[in-house]
């Protein structure tokens, strides 16, 4: 059974190129960077090189600083967590402003700190699923420490205005993160045109290896490190690097980047094939606008059809896909993503999301669409509230 994969907000297939590039590194180049002799000296070059290309990717400057870590989580909780100790802890500043439809890594780590004393504000989105400049304006006070809004949600694909958002921020002197793991690869992420202090980003989310991510910090900040040791990455994070990670980093970062024309083109293209037959359907609901969502993204709540059952359909055929975001995909919780913005309960429930990449072909769509007529028809056949 030929088998598709639309599923690709929760981890992308290893460009081969990547896997290529990464190779020599598990057999005959796996000194470690940080040694004197030939074995650590030779992979050196590698790893700068892997490091323009992160630079080059988001348009970052050479004074400003980029830590390779594990993963987008880590990163989140390093500023997070970092900002508690080197500013909200002992000042004035005892705020922190997110949004309500974070990752699960904003969210917890926010929540921590719930119970150390700071005070958070999870702003709503509007009815277009987006989280405005002028709200992200009305809820700062002289006591706010950072501002974290995600650059693309990893469920609806929603963009938000990071550069308006940027400005607010900048203006009212306030650090800004921002949690680009769903961006980089789709859209255009560069620190020069949108002027945050802290970005994330993962590999593995833009046909990288998993395991391996990275943290921006804007010239002049200053976060204490999450992890202690070693003098690695600059004393920022200790550990020894992932040689062959950040390469496979490095090189997927400058494919993501070249591919970003096919992106907005055939990908998008694709895309909203797939979400015309969707619409077809009567009593279907697709999250956000077309222009203001990732090119590969759909998130759409089918009435009648609980999302759990439509994943088992597809995948019956062949084909992966999710209810949402795979860092929560065992809570049969309704998505609250679509509560955010004001679905009502059965929507809520019934969220599927469908990610392409551009590995996704024209074929694989044509067969998604005709298993997707006929689940669409079994299920709601079955349903008792339809």
């Amino acid at each position: 059974m030929e088998r598709i994969y639309l599923d690709n907000n929760a981890t992308t297939l290893v460009d081969p190129a990547v896997r290529e590039a990464m190779e020599p590194f598990y057999c005959h180049m796996y000194g470690n960077p940080n040694s004197l002799h030939s074995f650590g000296i030779e992979v050196r070059p590698y790893l700068n090189r892997a490091m323009e290309q992160l630079y080059a990717g988001i348009e970052a400057d050479d004074e400003d600083n980029i830590i390779v870590n594990s993963c987008a989580t880590e990163g989140n909780n390093t500023v997070i967590l970092g900002m508690y100790f080197s500013l909200l802890k002992e000042t004035r500043k005892k705020r922190i402003v997110t949004t309500q439809l974070e990752h699960p890594s904003i969210r917890e780590a926010c929540r921590f700190l719930e119970n150390h004393g700071v005070k958070v504000t999870y702003l709503a989105p509007d009815s277009r699923g987006l989280v405005t400049a002028e709200s992200v304006a009305e809820a700062l006070s002289d006591q706010t420490a950072l501002v974290s809004v995600m650059w693309a949600n990893n469920e609806t694909g929603l963009l938000q205005p990071m550069k308006e958002i940027a400005a607010v921020c900048r203006e009212r002197g306030v650090y800004l993160h921002t949690d680009a793991v769903q961006a980089i690869g789709k859209v255009p992420v560069s620190v020069r045109e949108v002027p945050v202090d802290f970005l994330t980003f993962s590999a593995h989310k833009f046909h990288g290896p998993k395991g391996v991510g990275g943290l921006y910090l804007r010239k002049g900040v200053v976060l204490p490190p999450l992890l202690h040791g070693g003098e690695q990455m600059g004393g920022h994070r200790a550990g020894t690097v992932d040689v062959a990670g950040l390469v496979g980093m490095g090189q997927a970062m400058e494919l993501a980047v070249t591919a970003l024309d096919y992106e907005n083109l055939v990908v998008r293209r694709l895309r909203d094939k797939l979400e015309d037959a969707l619409l077809r359907h009567a009593d279907v609901l697709v999250i956000g606008e077309r222009d203001l969502r990732t090119p590969n993204t759909v998130y759409a709540s089918i009435r009648g059809v609980e999302g759990e059952a439509l994943i088992w359909d597809l995948n019956q055929a062949g084909i992966a896909a999710s209810t949402g975001s795979a860092c929560a995909s065992e809570s049969l919780e309704a998505s609250p993503i679509l509560t955010a913005i004001g679905a009502d309960r059965e929507l809520a429930h019934t969220g599927v999301r469908l990610s392409l990449s551009r590995f996704t072909t024209e074929q694989e769509i044509d067969t998604t669409i005709a298993v997707l007529d006929r689940a669409i028809v079994r299920l709601r056949q079955l349903s008792t509230s339809y």
